[in-house]
């Protein structure tokens, strides 16, 4: 078991609310974390995994294909042949990609050879292939090499990965909730996958004394005795879960009023921003939001909440303008509503 609230960052509490948030909806888009190296942003996105919720998926899939679809063609099959699929609960959970991945690791392979000989496809899942209806972790996201960037930008496009060999091809579902990290010292992010990510958060290092002096003693009391740390935060770690769990059954039914609606593209038309991604992303993140504070509707705070953590990100930037400058654009916007 890990424990969620683990270090402290400046920034943590929007951090940890934003990975909640793509629990609660996971159609949000997932999440980008900036920041500066040591402040705990993977241990932050590998806690998460013991808060994830189970779901329903076919019994022995290597995909994960969810019963109600879309299905992988060996399930297609199964359900031609018997009518309906036998089904197990499986926990979600937090797929992380290997630094120096190659191409047929990331998508799966097919085995021409055997595909020759017998007229039958044989694959070999992928990562992909794992990440399905899971969080799909990459750390140091900046540095991936544009071919395999190329091809998460596909599978996350169009909810699936199409592996294709010497005129032989295979499918199957990729509907992965996207989780990436990044030291914006060393290098930029391609805007194409930017734009990709729906909520964004910057976290840096706490300057308060008193603050580093009780990350140290957490960290020493942790390896001191690590069963002990982590049953004392046993029971806050199980009420967020509840809360999670109770967040997204009541998703749905959370409403999301006309002049909600209407704040939100006043809130983006007020920046000049392209497409219509981020009006989505506002949309899900406050309902989602609101679910998790137990509230029957969506409310101005959560709208503005949301925005700070959806907008930064998808601004126009000005040549040598930092990340701050933007994050000040917002907050001085919302403001004035």
């Amino acid at each position: 078991m890990t424990v969620f609230p683990f270090t402290a960052v400046v920034g943590q509490e929007e951090l940890k609310t934003a990975l909640v948030l793509n629990v609660v909806d996971p159609s949000i888009g997932g999440l980008l974390i900036m920041g500066e190296k040591g402040t705990a942003k993977s241990t932050a996105v590998r806690a998460l995994a013991d808060l994830l919720p189970e779901m329903e998926t076919v019994r022995g899939c290597p995909f994960n294909c969810d019963p109600e679809g879309p299905l992988c063609p060996r399930c297609r099959d199964a359900a031609v042949r018997g009518g309906s699929l036998e089904t197990e609960r499986r926990k979600m959970r937090v797929v992380e990609l290997p630094l120096g991945i190659t191409e047929d690791r990331l998508v799966g392979t097919l085995d021409i050879g055997y595909a020759l000989k017998t007229g039958e496809k044989r694959f070999e899942p992928g990562i992909l292939a794992d990440a399905n209806r899971n969080f799909l972790y990459v750390d140091e996201v900046n540095l991936l090499e544009d071919h395999l960037v190329d091809l998460l930008l596909d599978s996350a496009a169009m909810g699936v990965n199409t592996v294709e060999r010497e005129g032989v091809s295979f499918s199957h579902p990729a509907r992965f909730i996207l989780v990436g990290t990044m030291n914006p010292e060393e290098g930029d992010l391609r805007p194409q996958l930017l734009d990709r990510f729906g909520l964004c958060v910057r976290v840096s290092s706490v300057m308060d004394k008193a603050a580093r002096v009780e990350i140290l003693r957490r960290r020493a009391s942790f390896d001191a005795d690590p069963a002990l740390f982590l049953a004392r935060w046993e029971e806050e770690q199980r009420a967020l879960a509840r809360r999670i769990a109770a967040a997204k059954a009541r998703r749905e039914e959370t409403v999301v009023a006309d002049g909600i609606l209407e704040k939100i593209v006043e809130i983006t038309s007020a920046l000049s921003l392209d497409g219509h991604r981020a009006d989505i992303v506002i949309m899900k993140a406050s309902r989602a939001l609101a679910a998790l504070r137990g509230k029957a509707s969506v409310g101005d705070e959560e709208v503005k909440e949301a925005a700070l953590l959806a907008l930064s990100h998808r601004l126009k930037r000005k040549p040598f303008e930092d990340v701050e400058g933007e994050r000040e654009k917002v907050q001085s916007l919302l403001k004035e509503l």
